[in-house]
């Protein structure tokens, strides 16, 4: 309870949202680029306690959301197979494809199992020897080390029926597309759980070639009232640059055991990102010395045509250029019970966490 109340504490937050009011001058639009902080930023009402001048986006930081409705279909189409079982983390499985979804063929006898770690499924391919054990690897930088480790048991344990479905995505290529899209965005409060991963290295080129500023926050109220006091004075003072606000689980150099394993299971690939389109080198794919274990190469499926849903606007809501609110559909025809688009389905999605805290 120490540490909750240390990073919620009603003197400290007034504290800071005071300081930012006294530094703070210029109109600014800063963005979160991370689905917690998404979540956090609307259950604690931060918005609210900010001065006017001062303007949140919710950004493309919801692997579930940004991943391509195509993903979905494909993952559809192999778990129609007949030896196939397919493992995933919750929020996936709800998600509507062009005509149905995980959960809909789970209920049609597919056999559709969700997991809690790649751990999980390598248990599930022990398990059923005479079944292909396909993992649905979807995140960025925070849970690819995951699927990293799930191959390399796999090809040390040699379990041939155990394979990755990748829609891995890097976070800085989104956050540069945003830019050279033209949205207004003063800084970034850059991703916490990424960043104990990567380290405060892969945004050097945020401020360099962009001249914006960055801090990278933890999910309590303290910890992104501090990276917003911390975002106004580099802008304030016009010194854009790198900065740990959330040194008490990012370093700079990250995570190097984690990233020698995303390093030697993955390699880039161009990927496509809902809202931005296919941004350069900005997926991940198994190397040609994994190929035995990548979906993709190992399993030839038909995938119907993908068809987008009319009137879902998730694709502006993640580039910051709207809010749910804006959504015709949003708390009516799209609710988490009967979701129309990713970004009403996943936790980490704009629309949930707005439905969830400020739906008035």
């Amino acid at each position: 309870m120490k540490y909750i109340d240390e990073y919620r504490d009603k003197n400290i937050v007034r504290k800071i949202v005071e300081d930012i009011k006294r530094i703070s001058k210029k109109e600014v639009s800063f963005m979160e680029v991370c689905g917690g902080h998404t979540m956090s930023v609307q259950k604690f009402g931060i918005p609210s306690l900010l001065p006017e001048n001062i303007k949140l986006l919710s950004g493309p930081g919801c692997p579930v959301c940004v991943s391509s409705r195509s993903y979905i279909d494909q993952a559809i189409a192999y778990s129609r197979l007949n030896d196939v079982i397919i493992t995933t983390y919750g929020d996936l499985i709800r998600v509507p494809g062009s005509t149905s979804s995980l959960d809909i063929e789970k209920g049609k006898d597919a056999d559709i199992r969700i997991v809690y770690s790649v751990l999980d499924a390598l248990n599930i391919a022990k398990e059923n020897p005479d079944k292909k054990i396909i993992f649905l690897g979807i995140g960025f930088e925070t849970t690819a080390p995951g699927s990293a480790v799930g191959i390399i048991n796999a090809a040390q344990q040699g379990l041939n029926n155990f394979f990755l479905y990748s829609s891995h995505k890097v976070m800085p290529p989104a956050m540069k597309a945003l830019v050279d899209e033209g949205v207004k965005i003063d800084g970034y409060i850059a991703p916490g759980h990424v960043s104990t991963i990567t380290g405060s290295g892969i945004y050097a080129d945020i401020p360099e070639k962009f001249g914006l500023a960055c801090v990278i926050s933890g999910f309590e109220p303290v910890d992104i009232l501090k990276s917003i006091y911390l975002l106004v004075k580099q802008v304030e003072s016009n010194n854009p640059k790198v900065e740990i606000a959330y040194k008490r689980a990012v370093r700079p150099e990250g995570n190097i055991k984690a990233l020698a394993m995303m390093n030697e299971v993955f390699e880039p690939r161009n990927d496509w990102w809902r809202g931005l389109g296919i941004l350069q080198n900005s997926g991940l794919k198994p190397k040609e010395k994994y190929r035995n274990f990548d979906a993709e190469k190992m399993f030839d499926v038909e995938v119907e045509p993908t068809k987008e849903d009319k009137g879902c606007i998730c694709g502006e809501i993640l580039k910051g250029l709207k809010t749910p609110k804006d959504c015709k559909l949003f708390n009516k025809a799209c609710t988490p019970e009967d979701p129309v688009g990713p970004c009403m389905v996943s936790n980490e999605g704009a629309c949930h966490a707005y439905y969830k805290y400020n739906r008035d």
